[in-house]
């Protein structure tokens, strides 16, 4: 990859392109603090509109706790190439594909987390074939498609993409105000330039395949149900993309293990990253003293 780094990584982390079966996708990744013991690696997925770099508030709690945090740019977001007009290539099937093969390049099993879009696209990829993973975490990351009111955000964003360039988006989306799906667009890491930046590093592809999915999505709980991994179900204490009564119902489906992060709303790793980070390692942690195999 030669595109210019639009963020510094966090201390202790590097930035760099992971070479994958299905291409280069850009990663932050973090190893265990020094002296740590090592528990474990744990394999990140943004949002919509959103990037690795979402998650960068964690790293170094996490490695304090000793785990390896490697976030990653999906398809077509941010510093990972994708094809700018064939959506096709956004797939939800084509995306859980990708994850598989960032699993088998790391080569070792490991923690899945996916935010919000990136939740369901874990969820995918757990469904094609849950054997790389430990567990899996959907931080808030419900059942089936987002709520009406954040629908209609997103179909403003998806009917701006198809007539303006990405640049004349931005521009609408600073006055307009963004959806609310991860942070928007125009929230989250960095200064305004920075975030630009990375708006325009993301492909309108990928975009509008995502966007779509996330008005769209069926729910597929009970099937997430069956298969045999531990289950975490983490969010704020108010979401407006996924009600928290949702994610509560979600849970008892799942059998999971319930995190509410006081004070957090959307994005807990970025409104709450301490409380946040201590919930993910704890889990982790008892996924390992109850005999999970330990990468």
């Amino acid at each position: 990859m030669t595109r210019r780094a639009t963020f510094t990584p966090p201390p202790g982390a590097r930035a760099y392109p992971l070479r994958t079966a299905r291409g280069e996708f850009a990663v932050v990744d973090s190893s265990p603090k020094a002296g740590a013991q090592v528990r474990g690696v744990v394999l990140m997925l943004p949002g919509f509109t959103g990037s690795k770099e979402d998650f960068r508030l964690l790293h170094e709690p996490l490695a304090e706790r000793g785990y390896r945090i490697v976030a990653v740019d999906g398809r077509g977001q941010h510093e990972s190439d994708g094809p700018l007009d064939d959506e096709s290539a956004y797939a939800q099937r084509e995306l859980a594909r990708d994850v598989l093969a960032q699993a088998e390049a790391l080569g070792v099993p490991l923690h899945l987390v996916g935010h919000s879009l990136g939740g369901q696209i874990a969820r995918a990829a757990v469904l094609l074939d849950h054997s790389p993973f430990l567990s899996l975490t959907l931080m808030s990351s419900g059942p089936a498609q987002i709520s009406v009111s954040q629908q209609q955000r997103v179909k403003l964003l998806r009917d701006a993409l198809a007539v303006l360039s990405m640049e004349e988006v931005w521009e609408a989306i600073q006055a307009m105000g963004p959806p609310e799906e991860v942070g928007g667009p125009a929230r989250g890491p960095g200064d305004p330039e920075q975030l630009r930046r990375r708006w325009l590093g993301h492909s309108p592809a990928q975009l509008l395949a995502t966007g779509r999915q996330l008005c769209t999505e069926p729910d597929r709980v009970a099937e997430l149900a069956a298969v045999p991994l531990p289950f975490h179900v983490l969010s704020g204490a108010h979401d407006d993309t996924w009600p928290v009564a949702i994610l509560d119902d979600m849970t008892v489906r799942l059998n999971a293990h319930r995190t509410v992060v006081a004070g957090a709303e959307h994005s807990p790793g970025a409104d709450q990253p301490l409380p946040t980070a201590q919930a993910l390692a704890d889990f982790w942690d008892g996924t390992h003293r109850a005999g999970t195999h330990t990468a």
